[in-house]
């Protein structure tokens, strides 16, 4: 069974003793699994996605790719906190926020009064048929 090209990303980084680039990985996959120029284009972006999924390997930023087990905890855990204090101190956007889903609403306020009302007898000339 031919191998993955997360497994052959796996194969490139275990290899390598310092965290490689993505460049250099991708070029290698290429290369190990015998891809064309536009196959290679057509798959990076899922390869990419994929990579980031798969929990061997971390991103260590600019790109730079190693194993998990290879890196403290530390260093690579991102703090929710950090990311989510951002968003709290940012009072334009909850107002913001709030505007839209007012308008958003209002639409839903007015077709419910519409509703509430009789709907209109409809002529009798059906009724004569």
């Amino acid at each position: 069974m031919p191998k993955s090209l997360l497994d052959h990303a796996f194969d490139f980084v275990s290899k390598s003793k310092e965290p490689v680039s993505f460049k250099d990985m991708w070029k290698y996959i290429v290369e190990e699994a015998g891809l064309d120029e536009e196959t290679a284009a057509n798959k990076v972006s899922r390869f990419y996605t994929n990579l980031m999924l798969d929990g061997r390997f971390v991103n260590l930023g600019d790109n730079q790719w190693d194993l998990r087990v290879r890196q403290t905890f530390d260093k690579v855990h991102i703090d929710m906190k950090d990311v989510y204090s951002e968003v709290e101190e940012d009072d334009d956007i909850d107002e913001e926020e709030d505007n839209e889903e007012k308008e958003y609403n209002k639409a839903f306020e007015e077709s419910s009064e519409d509703s509430d009302e009789e709907p209109e007898e409809e002529e009798e000339e059906e009724d004569n048929e």
